[in-house]
């Protein structure tokens, strides 16, 4: 096992972030309960723009618009490769398999994260399994299941969410997804905790990558500081929704 790649030394910063997460969290499920009726529609907005920002990190082209258009109405926009279209429908269905595993209770597994990144590839390509992969990988991607089950009833679901996208992105266990599939693993582990799930922006792509990369050199820090900063900017908006803030002008 890779431990370098596991351990980390929180900081003030990122402490107080985590309180602020902690307090957001709260909020929600206080304003969540006085507005069940507007769950739902929260819920969808999460799942189009969290599958819009995913893709198009990757390189999608369909802009938002075209993203939640196509996954409400099934339709394509003419002049837009199909693959892209086909990420958008295999994410969004990864997203809601996702809440049948929480509602199940299922534990993560390599299996499970198989299942994840055959679903986002569906019609797309067929990428090898982890078993046919070099021998240090199933065994790394077993140690990293092992880690997040381990650890979530130990420490800050953020900080296990996020350590557990970055080593899936480090072992890259397969051709095609390990990016989107990471992003939905880190979302899983908060989902299983009680946490609403972290959008990362493509706006803020040249920051992620930039993160990634300082994890690589062994400085984990600034990206847990970035996971955990993109998770308050997710937090707020949800809260905006509930509040009706978001629709002040319209």
């Amino acid at each position: 096992m890779n431990n370098s790649s596991y351990l980390f030394q929180t900081t003030e910063a990122l402490t107080g972030t985590l309180v602020k997460i902690d307090s957001a969290i709260e909020k929600i499920k206080q304003l969540q309960n006085n507005k069940p009726n507007i769950w739902g529609a929260i819920q969808q907005k999460l799942r189009a723009e969290w599958t819009f920002d995913s893709n198009a990190i990757e390189g999608s082209t369909l802009t938002l618009g075209e993203t939640i258009f196509f996954l409400q109405e099934g339709l394509t926009v003419e002049g837009k490769p199909l693959k892209d279209f086909l990420d958008a429908r295999n994410h969004a269905e990864a997203i809601d398999m996702l809440f049948d595993v929480v509602a199940q209770k299922r534990e993560i597994s390599e299996s499970l994260i198989k299942e994840i990144n055959a679903l986002l590839l569906v019609g797309v390509k067929s990428t090898p399994a982890i078993d046919g992969e070099p021998l240090q990988v199933p065994l790394e991607m077993q140690q990293l299941c092992e880690w997040v089950n381990q650890q979530s009833s130990q420490s800050h679901a953020l900080i296990v969410a996020g350590i557990a996208h970055y080593n899936m992105v480090r072992i890259h266990p397969f051709d095609d997804g390990n990016g989107r599939g990471a992003r939905i693993l880190m979302n899983l582990v908060l989902l299983t905790q009680g946490y609403t799930p972290v959008i990362v922006r493509n706006a803020k792509r040249r920051d992620y990558l930039q993160a990634l990369a300082k994890a690589d050199s062994g400085e984990l820090i600034p990206f847990l500081q970035f996971i955990a900063d993109s998770m308050l900017e997710t937090q707020r908006m949800i809260i905006g929704e509930l509040e009706g803030t978001n629709h002040k002008e319209q």
